[in-house]
């Protein structure tokens, strides 16, 4: 649990430090299905890759291919790409890099996952593009996770005891995190200030 920012405001001591999350254990439209030594970075899943591939851009066209071959029902496919450089990040969009970048997987959404989740009986054009938009926050969700962009906070009183505490605020943005909602104006404040 690393420290980011400590400040002390009014007697109490608040201290924002690096959290773990666990977006993929969330209630998700997609499914995130990762191909060879990538498979830990999504969702369990039964997909069968193969590795007869002679171009990364064959592997997304036969790897779509394999995916709707062995899902039932799947609307939605999008290629997830990863950065591996002193780090990893995900995008639904190619990376610059051809030597430390390339398509890992698919965020995929079937009619039965779209069913689960907006509560319906006949899937329509609108839920699948409402699928689709959610697909794209749920990538973001989980690159923010992969580059370590989740916070929690603690406050302590006087007497050094903890007062209060919460994890898994996504983003470093106090204001657009969730943060807000629990500290004071003064605390954010604060906190807006040393980080």
């Amino acid at each position: 649990m690393e420290t980011i920012v400590k400040v002390e405001v009014n007697g109490k001591t608040i201290e924002v430090y690096q959290s773990e999350g666990d977006c993929r254990d969330w209630d998700n439209h997609c499914q995130m299905i990762f191909a060879g030594g990538h498979r830990h970075l999504g969702d369990k899943h039964d997909v069968v890759f193969g590795n007869n591939y002679t171009s990364a851009e064959h592997f997304i066209e036969k790897g779509e291919m394999m995916v709707r071959g062995q899902l039932k029902d799947v609307v939605v496919c999008v290629p997830i790409y990863l950065y591996s450089h002193s780090g990893m990040t995900i995008s639904t969009s190619p990376f610059s890099c051809q030597w430390d970048s390339g398509c890992c997987g698919f965020a995929v959404v079937t009619k039965a996952d779209i069913r689960k989740m907006q509560g319906i009986k006949r899937v329509t054009q609108k839920h699948i593009d409402d699928a689709a938009r959610y697909l794209e926050g749920e990538v973001e969700t989980l690159d923010q996770e992969m580059r370590g962009d989740v916070y929690g906070f603690t406050i302590e009183g006087d007497d050094e005891l903890q007062e209060d505490s919460c994890g898994g605020f996504y983003g470093s943005d106090l204001s657009t995190n969730g943060m807000s909602d629990y500290l004071d104006q003064e605390q954010i404040d604060a906190l807006t200030k040393a980080w």
